[in-house]
C-alpha cells in the first residue's frame, strides 16, 4: 500500500491548528466565566437564543400588565377612599333627618336651621368627594377631559365613557366609577336630595319622611358602588400576582438557558488550561527538530 509522506511543515501546521482550537476553547470558557452567560451572541446557540428572546418578550408583556394593574389599583383605591367617606357622610345626613323628624314642627326654627346648615355642609363636602381625582383625572367623570366631574351646584359634567386597564391577555377591567351610578342622576342625585332635606328642615318638616326614603336609596347606591370597587380591586390584585409569579418562572427558565453552571465552568476551564499547557509542551517537542539538526 502506498504511504503518505508526512513533512515537518505539515506536522507543524497541524499542531499549530490544534493549538489554536485549544486556545479558542480556553478563551470561550474564560468569556463565559467572566460574563456568567452561556449565550453572548445568537451564533453561540441559535436555538437557545430564540428561546431566550421569547422569554424576554413574554416577561416584558407581563411586566406591562403589572404596571397596568398598579395604575388600576391606584384608581380603585382612590375611589374606595372617596366612597367610604361619602357613605359616612350620607349616614350622618340620615341621622340629621331623623333628628329633624323627631323634633317635627314643634321644634324651634333655630334648631332646624342649625341642622339644615350641617346638611348644607355635608352636601358641599360630598360634591368635593365626587370630584376626587387620580393623576389629575376625575375618577367619577368617565373619560371627560375636564378637571371635575360635578360643578359647584352638583350638576354632572362628566360623560359615560369608561377607563379600562388591560391586566392580562384576556382581562380588561374598568377602573373608573360612573358618577351617575354612585351619586344618582337628574333630580335623584344625592346632592339634590340633600338640597331638599335642607329646604324641608327650614320650611316643610313634614316632607322629611319622603327625604328619609330618598337618602336610604342614595346610601344603597354608594354601598353598591363600594362593593363593586372592592371586587374589581381584588380581581386586579390577583391578576397582578399571577403576572408577577409568571415573570419569576420565566426568569428562572431564562437563567437555565442563558446562565452558566458556575462550578462546572470553573472545572472545565481548569481542565482546559491544563490540557493547553500539556499541548504546548508536546508541541515544543514535535516541532523542535529542523534540517539544521540533521546536518550536524
Amino acid at each position: 500500500m502506498p504511504g503518505f509522506r508526512v513533512t515537518e511543515r505539515s506536522m507543524a501546521t497541524n499542531t499549530l491548528a490544534n493549538l489554536q482550537l485549544n486556545l479558542s476553547r480556553n478563551q470561550q470558557l474564560q468569556d463565559q466565566l467572566s460574563s456568567g452567560k452561556l449565550i453572548k451572541h445568537a451564533s453561540d446557540s441559535p436555538g437557545g437564543a430564540v428561546i431566550a428572546m421569547q422569554h424576554r418578550s413574554d416577561m416584558a408583556t407581563l411586566n406591562q400588565y403589572s404596571r397596568n394593574a398598579d395604575d388600576g389599583m391606584g384608581w380603585l383605591s382612590m375611589a374606595d377612599t372617596a366612597l367610604t367617606s361619602a357613605s359616612t357622610q350620607i349616614t350622618r345626613a340620615r341621622e340629621l333627618v331623623l333628628t329633624g323628624l323627631s323634633s317635627g314642627s314643634s321644634g324651634s326654627a333655630e334648631a332646624r336651621e342649625a341642622i339644615a346648615l350641617e346638611v348644607d355642609n355635608l352636601r358641599s363636602s360630598l360634591i368635593d368627594l365626587a370630584n376626587t381625582t387620580y393623576l389629575d383625572r376625575p375618577i367619577f367623570g368617565g373619560t371627560t377631559p375636564g378637571p371635575a366631574a360635578y360643578d359647584a351646584s352638583g350638576v354632572y359634567q362628566g360623560d359615560q365613557g369608561e377607563v379600562n386597564r388591560t391586566i392580562s391577555a384576556n382581562a380588561n377591567v374598568r377602573v373608573d366609577t360612573s358618577g351617575d351610578q354612585v351619586f344618582g342622576a337628574g333630580a335623584n342625585t344625592v346632592f339634590a336630595i340633600l338640597g331638599r332635606i335642607s329646604n324641608d328642615l327650614r320650611t316643610n318638616p313634614a316632607g322629611l319622611s319622603a327625604d328619609l326614603a330618598d337618602i336610604d336609596t342614595a346610601q344603597k347606591r354608594v354601598q353598591s358602588a363600594l362593593s363593586g370597587v372592592g371586587s374589581r380591586y381584588n380581581q386586579i390584585s390577583q391578576m397582578q400576582q399571577t403576572a408577577e409569579n409568571r415573570v419569576l418562572d420565566l426568569r428562572a427558565q431564562l437563567s437555565d438557558v442563558e446562565d452558566i453552571d458556575l462550578p462546572k465552568t470553573i472545572t472545565e476551564l481548569s481542565l482546559q488550561q491544563t490540557a493547553y499547557q500539556a499541548a504546548l509542551a508536546a508541541t515544543a517537542k514535535v516541532i523542535q527538530p529542523s534540517l539544521v539538526d540533521f546536518l550536524r
